[in-house]
């Protein structure tokens, strides 16, 4: 709805007490200057922020925080459940609204789908205010949703950005590095419980047959883990988008021809 009255600046926070809006300045200072698409808390930037909160939220939000550099490809960030978020508008209507993830995977799919555009995120330190309320987000429940949609997210982005917009040696390193590890393991753990079955010693042959994929492969998959951190999205992109969506909605309005319309309206005139 912002969005759709004209708003530069979108900023989101929970109604629940815990974000002190006073800080909103400071969160949207990066975006007016031009450094930043998004920006988000993070109440784990300080020792002194996460005092008073519960063990069970540091834990929980520790886990959910590696999913989601795996999924979202921003490995710098951290609390990726944090809802306190600035957002440029141009960069939020490039996104596929409907597709966003509702309730609490909102933020981290919305992360996911910011990398696709490749727009720069940048974490705000916060403090979070808890005080006797309860939550209504259980890490038991939603672990195993959150580790399937993150999943999914993970392939979605590395087949998107390695595969199909892009071929690098990243993606060489993938498609090499998987069958090798694969092969490895699985040959392995085969020849492993027929030697066992049969109370009889592997071939030094067979067991380097098995090692051999099993290290290569594990050594190209680091290698690729490497190469995507460090191509995390480091520039604003909101200032490309902007001329595009300009451009979209004066055709809509019909205010420009296609050339080839033109030309051939130019053609029918002679």
């Amino acid at each position: 709805a912002a969005a759709e009255q004209g708003a530069k600046i979108l900023v989101k926070i929970d109604g629940d007490g815990q974000m002190n809006p006073a800080l909103i300045p400071g969160f949207v200072a990066p975006l007016l200057a031009g450094t930043a698409d998004m920006t988000k808390g993070n109440r784990f930037y300080s020792t002194d922020y996460v005092r008073g909160m519960p063990a069970s939220r540091i834990f929980g939000n520790g886990v959910l925080s590696f999913m989601s550099k795996l999924s979202s490809g921003y490995w710098s960030l951290l609390d990726p459940t944090n809802g306190f978020i600035a957002l440029h508008a141009s960069v939020f209507t490039a996104l596929p609204g409907p597709k966003l993830a509702p309730r609490y995977f909102f933020e981290s799919d919305l992360l996911f789908r910011l990398n696709l555009l490749r727009a720069n995120v940048v974490d705000i330190p916060m403090r979070a205010a808890y005080g006797d309320e309860a939550s209504n987000l259980r890490i038991g429940s939603v672990i195993l949703p959150f580790l399937w949609c993150h999943l999914r997210n993970f392939v979605k982005r590395v087949t998107y950005t390695y595969f199909i917009r892009d071929f690098s040696i990243a993606s060489l390193y993938l498609v090499f590095g998987i069958p090798l590890f694969l092969f490895g393991v699985t040959y392995g753990l085969y020849e492993w419980f027929e030697h066992a079955r049969d109370g009889i010693l592997a071939p030094a042959g067979t067991v380097m047959l098995a090692a051999l994929p099993v290290i290569t492969g594990f050594q190209l998959l680091l290698a690729f883990l490497t190469y995507d951190v460090s191509s995390t999205p480091r520039i604003a992109v909101h200032r490309d988008l902007a001329p595009n969506q300009d451009l979209e909605k004066c055709d809509h309005d019909r205010k420009i021809v296609p050339i080839s319309t033109a030309i051939q309206t130019g053609s029918k005139k002679k």
